[in-house]
């Protein structure tokens, strides 16, 4: 365990653990804004969906500066520094859905490098503006990819960017493992502010912070469950890609940082089930958040009612709400898009295998395959 401490703090620079600021009672004095990465509070959730008593601890990741990625951001272009895989002054080159450009911006500003963001026209208004704000050069691609969708089509685009630009870098956080190595001290706080966890409830996108977060908690909880959560439409844990509306977890690729021996089981949330469960949330919690966060309070408010009542469940909230207000939060998208129709359901679907039937609202499924090792064997 020291060892895992002793690196993780090494890698964000910080000392001694987060601990320390805990028993303190004050946040850090920083000298950067990349100094407000990090110590991030945790909420117990029970109402509104659940009974009181019967809840779960909400990691708030939205206090970060952009959100959760800042760890993962920092921690990449610094590993990339050193390394000598980005020179000084070369250009960041990556493909962003939103939240990850956000750090990106923040390191690039940490370590003056100028950014490249390339996303797709889904980006939500507010995010492109405020990605330029911070000085991000953004490069919208304007077709699909045939079979990878938008993501596919963002990735090739990299790959020219990073041709025409001599010296450039990209994080590449599908597959880095360094974006996996980036959330081990968000798994420390967890261990300094909880004592003991029981379930992790994570949402899968790059497979990043599930596979950081619990690696090294399970060097602390041995027993450790992982839930891994995803949306309708993603191909990560074997469903067939369809054309997705959520954004920030779920993938029409097979991103290689996602650790499959390690999830314990895996849930498909629908974006009506997301928006209903977040907006539940910001009414009687005020804490709250977009697409992933409604999916991850979803599953981890059930498994608050059915597991022992003495589990302790810990639910990672990748960002705040401020960035949805035109879509998550707002009512003319969601009944364009027919999200506000349906009650909350109140218990998943299941199925026995990830290939049994294509899902189309919350699912649970208590086997988890690699599909990409799947795919070989036929």
């Amino acid at each position: 365990m020291n060892t895992v401490l002793n690196r993780a703090l090494d890698a964000r620079r910080i000392s001694p653990s987060p601990a320390r600021l805990l028993t303190t009672g004050y946040a850090p004095r920083c000298d950067t804004v990349a100094g407000a990465v990090g110590s991030t509070p945790v909420l117990w959730v029970d109402r509104p969906l659940n009974p009181a008593g019967r809840g779960f601890w909400a990691k708030l990741e939205g206090h970060n500066p952009g959100g959760m990625k800042d760890r993962a951001a920092l921690h990449m272009i610094e590993r990339a520094r050193e390394r000598g895989d980005l020179p000084p002054g070369g250009m960041i080159i990556e493909s962003t859905s939103g939240t990850l450009g956000l750090g990106l911006a923040l390191a690039g500003i940490t370590y003056g490098h100028p950014v490249t963001l390339v996303t797709d026209p889904g980006l939500e208004p507010i995010m492109h503006r405020l990605l330029s704000a911070y000085g991000a050069r953004i490069d919208v691609v304007s077709n699909p990819h045939p079979t990878g969708d938008w993501q596919q089509a963002r990735l090739q685009r990299v790959g020219e960017l990073l041709a025409e630009h001599p010296g450039s870098f990209s994080p590449d956080q599908y597959h880095n493992p360094d974006n996996m190595a980036g959330y081990a001290p968000l798994a420390l706080e967890l261990v300094a502010q909880l004592g003991r966890v029981d379930v992790l409830v994570c949402s899968v996108g790059t497979g990043g912070h599930s596979a950081g977060v619990s690696r090294v908690l399970r060097e602390f909880f041995p027993q450790l469950r992982l839930v891994g959560v995803d949306t309708v439409g993603s191909t990560i844990f074997g469903q067939p890609a369809r054309s997705r509306l959520m954004r920030g977890l779920g993938s029409s690729i097979y991103p290689r940082n996602i650790d499959y021996p390690a999830f314990d089981e895996v849930h498909w949330v629908a974006p009506g089930e997301a928006v209903r469960a977040a907006r539940l949330l910001a009414s009687a919690q005020y804490a709250s958040g977009g697409w992933s966060v409604g999916a991850v309070a979803l599953v981890a408010g059930w498994l608050a009612r059915t597991e022992e009542p003495d589990a302790r469940i810990a639910a990672v909230f990748p960002d705040g709400p401020q960035r949805y207000f035109d879509t998550v939060f707002n009512d003319d998208y969601c009944h364009r898009h027919g999200l506000l129709t349906a009650n909350l359901p109140t218990e998943p679907d299941e199925i026995a295998h990830p290939s049994e039937r294509e899902v189309t609202r919350w699912t649970r499924c208590r086997r988890v395959l690699d599909p990409t090792i799947e795919l070989e064997d036929r």
